[in-house]
């Protein structure tokens, strides 16, 4: 079932979601499975797995060199989406990024996910390599979201990439895409960003994640900014519980966004990342509260591969 039936058929009651993130090369998936089982007691109708894109890895040869190569150290975004689908009879969102793939390669993953049966997908541009100041396509790849939205709404519509198929089973994706209530860190204003987030929404996208927000008021002044740019389709808040200390500054350095100085005296009070972990169980509860009771049509959260905070953040609130 699609993300916005979903919020359709809950008739106004805002809906619990979270995302996890696939195992490394070589790990056991069961661990994964550990970290969903404590949340399916909040009967979340989605669950989104995210794709990490290629990066270089470094392997010594005889006499010190070193060879440059690509790697991915977490592939099997559609494998684990199906697991889960199979395992826990929910539906599931995968990720596709542009970096890292030709339009080619995009193509061969959503039929993929076509054939098993998935209805929703999260188009994202994605990050530079870690090597590169800049985000750069691949060859042939997709430079903007915007233009993977529009790729996906294509074979949605029966059009690939070097034929018109004529066939009764198109793809109908449910198409996600990224809102940032603070703006994404390359885009010069705000308005810009939004400018841009209306070309994904023409484009095809029909709603929104936001990045994660630690002010809920900055979630509310991008929702009526969008909305008077144009923007109607469904906008779900992106939740991130604070647990370690490096989170001070690694979260606003990474995703160019502000933490409120309330937030920051209480993490600075405490003595070890226990108790920065409980600040932010109780800063994500009270952050939710608060947007359910503005009616927002889902609560979505970033476990990190972690579901503990999160199992507790849910059961105070849902």
């Amino acid at each position: 079932m699609k993300v916005t039936e979903h919020i359709n058929n809950a008739k106004g009651e805002t809906l619990f979601s979270f995302e996890i993130i696939p195992p490394q090369k070589g790990q056991n998936i069961q661990k994964l499975y550990d970290n969903i089982d404590p949340l399916m007691e909040f009967k979340p109708p989605f669950i989104d797995v995210t794709t990490s894109r290629e990066e270089h890895i470094y392997i010594k040869k005889e006499g010190g060199l070193l060879e440059k190569k690509v790697t991915r150290m977490r592939p099997g975004t559609v494998g684990i989406c199906a697991s889960i689908m199979n395992r826990y009879q929910v539906d599931t969102v995968p990720h596709v990024l542009c970096g890292g793939f030709t339009k080619e390669e995009t193509e061969y993953v959503l039929v993929d996910c076509h054939y098993l049966g998935i209805d929703n997908v999260m188009a994202l541009r994605g990050d530079a390599m870690k090597d590169e100041a800049y985000f750069m396509a691949k060859n042939e790849g997709n430079k903007f979201a915007s233009e993977l939205v529009k790729q996906i709404n294509d074979l949605n519509n029966g059009v690939y990439l070097h034929d018109i198929i004529e066939t009764t089973y198109n793809s109908d994706f449910c198409i996600g895409v990224a809102g940032y209530p603070e703006k994404h860190m390359e885009s010069p204003s705000i308005q810009s960003d939004l400018r841009r987030l209306k070309e994904k929404v023409d484009a095809g996208a029909t709603y929104v994640v936001t990045q994660m927000f630690f002010d809920n008021q900055k979630y509310f002044a991008f929702v009526d900014a969008a909305r008077a740019m144009g923007i109607d389709v469904p906008i779900i808040p992106g939740i991130k519980p604070i647990a370690i200390q490096r989170h001070m500054s690694i979260l606003p350095q990474v995703f160019s966004l502000d933490l409120p100085d309330a937030l920051v005296s209480e993490v600075e009070k405490c003595k070890n990342n226990v108790g920065v972990r409980q600040v932010g169980i109780e800063w994500a509860i009270q952050q939710s509260k608060e947007l359910i009771e503005a009616g927002v049509p889902v609560l979505h959260y970033y476990s990190m591969g972690k579901s503990d905070n999160i199992k507790a953040i849910a059961s105070q609130v849902f």
